[in-house]
């Protein structure tokens, strides 16, 4: 009976991972969604560093990463739509980088009849196409890699173990403090509690400050829990090792590095 719970238990996270607060991974069958997660990893944190390295002016060589990510899209079989929604996080940047052409330093060239910054047009154009491409990248590095096979990659690539406890702890219990939060929300609005202006902030900052102790003592008892089963201060988050199949992720940061390379020469 253990044994068949505990199976049973591994592919709920497996297929759906809500339980690790995996909001983000979307379950499908791809060639992307079996790699090794420290490959995956490995070659995002690549691909991403490739992209920063390219000077803002190689407008051709920006095209060409994009259709790399797209392409992995593609293969990963995930829901374009749902993809493109998440891209929302963006939206600092890409204010950020409409704002520099305007407030940019001189010279000055017509754009449609307006008189924007040479230099802002170029910055901008960099910060867009990199926090683009570096956003999709990691989003499709979390909707086909499950949050639990994220951390044991960070593990795998050496990241010291207590940064590892950290970030597990933060996917597990998120969900656990967000829950209390709406719990608090629906206890004064059943006292009839709106937060309508700043005259409400108070009220809100106490909420804070009590959703903090309560986290803080629900922290104390999950590690006296912890240390009662045997917890000394590590985790064990596997270490499997890559196998030949796992190094075709490498294909991206290799064929964008080759990318650049020939741009610059």
């Amino acid at each position: 009976m253990g044994t068949q719970t505990a199976i049973e238990v591994r592919v709920d996270v497996h297929e759906h991972g809500h339980k690790l607060g995996d909001h983000l991974y979307i379950h499908k069958h791809s060639r992307i969604h079996d790699l090794h997660p420290a490959s995956k990893l490995l070659a995002v944190l690549l691909f991403i560093i490739v992209v920063v390295l390219t000077p803002n002016t190689e407008y051709w060589t920006f095209g060409i990463y994009l259709g790399l990510v797209l392409s992995v899209l593609v293969i990963s079989k995930l829901p374009v739509k749902r993809m493109a929604k998440r891209m929302v996080v963006e939206v600092p940047f890409v204010i950020f980088a409409l704002m520099l052409p305007i407030f940019g330093r001189e010279p000055d060239v017509e754009v449609f009849g307006l008189s924007l910054s040479e230099a802002g047009l170029i910055a901008g154009f960099g910060i867009l196409a990199k926090a683009t491409l570096g956003v999709m990248a990691s989003m499709i590095l979390a909707a086909t890699t499950p949050a639990r096979d994220i951390l044991n990659a960070l593990a795998f690539i050496k990241l010291p173990n207590t940064l590892v406890q950290i970030a597990s702890f933060m996917v597990r219990y998120s969900a656990v403090v967000l829950d209390e939060l709406q719990r608090m929300k629906v206890a004064r609005e059943s006292r009839g509690f709106s937060a309508r202006g700043i005259q409400h902030w108070r009220v809100l900052a106490q909420s804070a400050g009590a959703l903090f102790i309560r986290s803080y003592e629900r922290g104390e008892r999950v590690h006296l829990a912890m240390l009662s089963r045997g917890y000394r201060g590590t985790m064990d988050f596997g270490n499997e090792r890559l196998e030949k199949k796992d190094y075709v992720a490498f294909l991206l940061p290799i064929l964008a590095l080759i990318t650049l390379i020939g741009s610059l020469l």
